[in-house]
């Protein structure tokens, strides 16, 4: 009977390889990712973890507020240089106007996957799209390495591979111009990030990211959370094409007063 706990302990490990979830596959052999994902976490707001606190507009009371979140920065500390973390500390203080997403600036990578909209995921043999609700942003992975970016873009330049039931994509080629959430954390154009998705259960994946920029940080850093598959019927991306709301701010100053 002394055997028993041995034994058990040596079929655990066996059994949870048994038990590991085996993704469904698309029709060119690939795990299925296809459908409309979301984050439910407040990463949008702070990475890091932080309180619930008041928005940036006074006026707007509670509407504006900003909800409490435990934060997606695995070890919780983003590994700053002394002179970007004061810059990151100047954009936090700005934010109510330095917010590239006040703007309708395309999100980059990773931001555009836990902002508080969904974005789907549609495969092909060759090519994986990535359409985003936010400002109708989208990314195209390249599955047969493209080679190095052409230029900068707000989205970058997605290469991408498949580890077992893990896609994997290398993401370079972005420009300066976005943030990492509303509290200030930022990147400049040495960014390089490398992401991967990994399905869970039929409807959750986990969504993994390893950030590096040597102008930035002194080391790489992760974030992880889950993603959520919507499974309503009717489950679709909606229009929300931000462009139009922020011209008043973007613009506003510059229209032409009536003469009196």
């Amino acid at each position: 009977m002394k055997l028993l706990p041995a034994l058990l302990l040596t079929a655990l490990p066996a059994l949870a390889q048994t038990n590991a979830y085996k993704a469904p596959r698309d029709g060119y052999g690939h795990p299925n990712l296809n459908g409309i994902w979301q984050a439910m976490n407040a990463a949008n707001w702070d990475i890091q973890g932080h309180a619930a606190g008041p928005g940036t507009v006074a006026a707007l009371g509670a509407l504006g507020a900003e909800p409490p979140g435990l934060g997606i920065v695995e070890g919780e500390e983003i590994p700053y240089l002394p002179a970007a973390l004061e810059q990151k500390k100047k954009n936090f203080d700005g934010r109510a106007k330095l917010d590239p997403e006040l703007k309708c600036y395309m999100p980059g990578v990773p931001r555009a996957n836990y902002m508080p909209y969904p974005f789907q995921i549609t495969e092909s043999k060759d090519v994986i799209l990535f359409t985003y609700e936010y400002a109708g942003a989208v990314r195209t992975i390249n599955m047969n390495n493209p080679g190095p970016a052409p230029t900068d873009s707000w989205m970058g330049w997605s290469a991408g591979h498949w580890e077992g039931d893990t896609l994997v994509i290398d993401v370079t080629g972005m420009n300066d111009q976005t943030w990492l959430d509303r509290a200030g954390n930022f990147h400049s154009d040495a960014l390089h990030v490398v992401e991967r998705y990994t399905p869970r259960s039929a409807d959750t994946m986990l969504y993994e990211a390893t950030i590096e920029d040597k102008n930035v940080f002194s080391k790489p850093w992760k974030i992880s959370y889950p993603l959520y598959r919507h499974v309503e019927k009717n489950a679709q991306l909606l229009e929300f094409k931000c462009v139009e709301f922020a011209e008043e701010l973007m613009y506003g100053g510059l229209r032409k007063q009536p003469s009196k």
